[in-house]
């Protein structure tokens, strides 16, 4: 069963990398994932941060079958009036602060950051772009066209032009953004860096600027959102509100779900000049709508933020020490485990799948190991994880 499963996955399914990771799963509950053979393993990758309420979530289920009695797709999105949408849109927009009260839904994060882009062009009637070094924000055109990275997107050339860079955390590089820039995209917490948390202020001093100069600033929470950094939402321990707001990932409660939301004055230009300015197909499908619903509220009724919080300060403060560590960083359970020595990394990752722990590396740091735990991880699932890492990381 194994062997064939393998073959036709390297046969039949298109792959990414030389040596894709190749984990079988047969089936998840909690925060345990299960190979074919029955052997759990606990998922501190979440499908990168997607999975932030485990798997096989019981409220989530039933949110998903009661909806599949009823209907799935039905028109494109944004014609036809379907009850998961506009349920979900009100949701968001009471747990948001004004002016973010209305929500284009997308299939995925780099759909949302593409929308993003061009709200922002289209309100502003400016060009130019400024994104961070080191950040990634999808592999569609237009969110390719954001990286920094020269070896990543030279095969991809030519790109989406009018894009500047500035490197996070460097206040001194705000003056790139001007009178002649549309918008800023910032993660608040970026990821594929290696969960790299802003400076105090930093955040604050970029608000100030994009108002400065009449820029739009689009936080990408695509990671960040849905309580990881221990807050529903990361830009509230910042103290400041973006013009676009990205969503994604946990968003969808384990199904394919994103959006960006902003102020329904923006948002109109997209209806106009031309009409059908911005269209999807399957973006804000019922059943996707559905189980995000439930998902938010597991989230609040749980408490998972505060959850986040507590046992992300309990895996930093019982790792920081071990001699094989230089830091422990990040923000609630969005986490980078920073080696001494880099070259262990990858071996780092297959030591710890053999504790029955699935850890993962990041796109732009090749020092650290993500950890990005189910947002319901437990004490006692947490010093599991602590201890297995701790026996992973041990000098050989």
């Amino acid at each position: 069963m194994s062997s064939s499963l393998r073959s036709s996955f390297f046969r039949h399914v298109a792959q990414t990398a030389p040596e894709p990771d190749g984990f079988e799963v047969s089936r998840g509950q909690g925060v345990y994932l299960y190979d074919l053979e029955g052997k759990p393993f606990i998922d501190c990758i979440s499908g990168i941060a997607v999975s932030s309420l485990g798997h096989g979530h019981p409220k989530i289920t039933a949110a998903i079958k009661a909806q599949l009695d009823l209907h799935l797709h039905t028109s494109v999105y944004g014609e036809h009036v379907q009850q998961p949408q506009i349920a979900l849109a009100e949701k968001l927009a009471s747990l948001l602060p004004d002016p973010l009260d209305c929500t284009y839904f997308t299939n995925s994060g780099a759909e949302a950051v593409e929308g993003a882009l061009k709200l922002a062009r289209k309100y502003t009637s400016r060009y130019e772009i400024v994104a961070c070094r080191q950040a990634y924000h999808g592999s569609t055109a237009g969110a390719e066209s954001l990286r920094s990275d020269l070896d990543h997107i030279a095969a991809a050339r030519p790109l989406v032009p009018g894009i500047r860079h500035i490197t996070f955390n460097v206040t001194d590089d705000l003056s790139t953004i001007t009178e002649n820039t549309a918008a800023v995209i910032i993660e608040p917490v970026q990821g594929e860096a290696g969960a790299i948390v802003p400076d105090t202020g930093y955040l604050k001093a970029l608000r100030d600027r994009c108002d400065q100069t009449g820029t739009m600033l689009i936080l990408d929470e695509i990671q960040t959102g849905m309580g990881r950094t221990g807050s529903l939402w990361a830009f509230e321990q910042e103290g400041v509100v973006p013009d676009i707001l990205l969503l994604a990932k946990a968003l969808g409660g384990g199904l394919p779900l994103g959006a960006f939301i902003s102020s329904r004055d923006k948002m109109h230009v997209l209806s106009h000049n031309p009409i059908l300015g911005h269209l999807t197909t399957f973006g804000g499908h019922p059943l996707s709508c559905a189980a995000s619903l439930a998902a938010i509220e597991i989230i609040l009724e749980e408490h998972l933020p505060e959850n986040a919080a507590k046992q992300g300060k309990r895996i930093k403060d019982q790792l920081k020490d071990h001699p094989a560590i230089r830091e422990v960083r990040g923000r609630g359970l969005m986490m980078a485990i920073e080696l001494k020595d880099p070259n262990r990394l990858l071996s780092a990752v297959k030591d710890c799948r053999q504790e029955g722990l699935l850890v993962d590396w990041f796109l732009f740091n090749d020092r650290s190991l993500r950890l990005a735990p189910p947002l319901i991880i437990s004490d006692e699932e947490v010093e599991m994880v602590c201890t297995k890492i701790s026996r992973a990381l041990k000098t050989k």
